[in-house]
């Protein structure tokens, strides 16, 4: 598993391609984007992503706090994890600029913690 900007190329090694932003990323045709699923409910709460606003000094806060949200929807990790089954590679797609403080980063650590 492993995780990738959305306005990084598409490559054959990404394997199965998830978007986990509940938004679409600006600028990208669907065609560009090469995402075979867009999870959008595995996503932070719009609360929660507008709290964080990719502010690096609100990260653990945000991590923890998503978790949390991660708890009501097992069912969609269990989704992923799924994919992850069938597809062997996947890649959480995310459109963030930070490449350390994201939603992707947090849902791919969740993930491995459950293995």
């Amino acid at each position: 598993m492993q995780i990738k900007r959305a306005y990084q190329a598409a490559e054959k090694s990404d394997g199965y391609r998830i978007l986990v932003d509940r938004l679409w990323p600006r600028g990208i045709s669907k065609e560009k984007a090469g995402i075979d699923l867009w999870l959008k409910e595995v996503a932070p709460s719009t609360e929660l992503r507008k709290w964080f606003g990719h502010d690096p000094e609100r990260w653990l806060e945000f991590k923890s706090k998503y978790r949390t949200e991660l708890k009501d929807h097992t069912d969609l990790v269990d989704q992923l994890k799924q994919a992850e089954a069938d597809h062997k590679t996947i890649t959480l797609v995310y459109a963030a600029k930070d490449e350390s403080h994201n939603e992707a980063a947090v849902l791919k650590q969740a993930l491995e913690a459950t293995r």
